[in-house]
């Protein structure tokens, strides 16, 4: 009778488990990052008229599209099934991958005009950089959780600093501004959700400020100080350097408040604006849908962000918050700089707006860092007795 009571405690406690898991899984997360997903791929459709090819041929940008979205389900998922407290363990030598990877790019990588951004896997491209940004939020979130009783000191800022430190050269050597901004921005919204500091991180965003004239002298390349230049005033060459966020402002304004239709957007079918379907693929959003439409991008993403930050504060360990604010300050700085160099209020540094900007790496990246959070969730409630 013992054995069979004990066997029947167990199978309860398991029902319970399942039971508080599934109470504990993020429905409304999942369901604001499908929909972002979903705009990207109406992004993608419009984008294969525009190329002249039919969206359900096997090369265009929208079953392209589809191919990324599935392949991003499969990983959310494996990362939602993964226990994240692995991730601890996995932290020091996921670090070391990392480099790697990105050392592979500068080897192999290939792009427009000597860049070294994107290597080749299975007949597509692939940015390992995207990918260095979820692997560098395991990474920060491990060294803040393994300092917790020490996160306001300077030392942990300091060592934060210098972890990130060897990706963010790397990806510049690519190069990718963009990307390397990225990283920066990750770094502050860890270290200030884990509690660090404000007087440090202030001393640290002085040092940043005071850094840039050595950056713009002994970092910058000439076609990148152009961009920003550009970005002051694009009248001044509106051929050149100042053509794209001209035409961007264009498409952005001719929207109105509902758009112009999707498929008829003047700027992307007559293919006054370049790059559409990356780096100015909001242009074409709000030239196609209109304010309207780029109001429900805004909101879906505000959604989203409050998943994620509640997240942060459900979580029982150090580790999940830190994730999770790297994950937040990650898309809310990709969005206000993308949307931003659209509209002509943030210079031009090629970083992808978030599920919208077609792009595998990207889109897998966040699955992944989304699956991770889902993971948090999942394992954050423990059954009642």
């Amino acid at each position: 009778m013992g054995t069979i009571r004990l066997q029947q405690d167990r199978l309860k406690w398991a029902s319970q488990a399942a039971a508080a898991a599934w109470g504990a899984f993020d429905v409304q997360l999942v369901i604001y990052a499908s929909l972002l997903a979903g705009m990207g791929l109406l992004m993608a459709y419009t984008n294969s008229y525009e190329a002249g090819v039919s969206p359900l041929a096997s090369d265009s940008t929208f079953a392209r599209g589809l191919v990324w979205a599935g392949l991003a389900i499969i990983a959310f998922l494996f990362a939602a099934a993964f226990d994240y407290r692995w991730l601890k363990t996995f932290a020091w030598p996921l670090y070391f991958v990392n480099l790697g990877l990105l050392v592979l790019s500068l080897a192999i990588g290939t792009g427009v005009g000597g860049t070294a951004r994107w290597v080749t896997i299975a007949g597509m491209q692939f940015q390992f950089s995207e990918l260095a940004k979820v692997l560098m939020a395991v990474v920060l979130a491990n060294w803040m959780s393994s300092r917790e009783s020490r996160v306001s000191g300077l030392l942990t800022i300091v060592g934060a600093a210098a972890l990130i430190a060897p990706p963010i050269v790397l990806v510049a050597m690519q190069p990718d501004l963009g990307t390397s901004l990225v990283f920066g921005a990750m770094l502050m919204g860890t270290l200030f959700i884990s509690g660090a500091s404000i007087r440090w991180l202030s001393v640290a965003a002085a040092a940043i400020v005071a850094a840039i004239p050595f950056a713009w002298t002994y970092v910058l390349r000439d076609y990148q100080k152009q961009r920003l230049i550009s970005f002051l005033d694009p009248t001044a060459d509106p051929q050149g350097s100042g053509y794209h966020v001209i035409q961007s402002m264009i498409a952005v304004g001719s929207g109105g408040l509902f758009g112009k239709g999707l498929t008829n957007g003047t700027q992307n079918q007559l293919d006054f604006l370049p790059v559409q379907s990356t780096d100015f693929v909001f242009s074409i959003l709000a030239e196609e849908l209109g304010f309207v439409g780029a109001i429900v991008v805004f909101l879906l993403f505000a959604a989203l962000i409050w998943r994620i930050l509640l997240a942060a504060w459900h979580s029982e360990d150090a580790f999940g918050l830190a994730f999770a604010g790297a994950i937040a300050s990650m898309i809310i700085f990709q969005v206000l700089v993308n949307v931003g160099m659209t509209i002509g209020i943030m210079p031009v540094t090629g970083i992808p707006l978030p599920f919208i900007t077609h792009g595998g790496a990207s889109l897998i990246s966040i699955a992944l860092g989304l699956g991770v959070l889902q993971s948090i969730n999942l394992r954050q409630v423990r059954p009642k007795w």
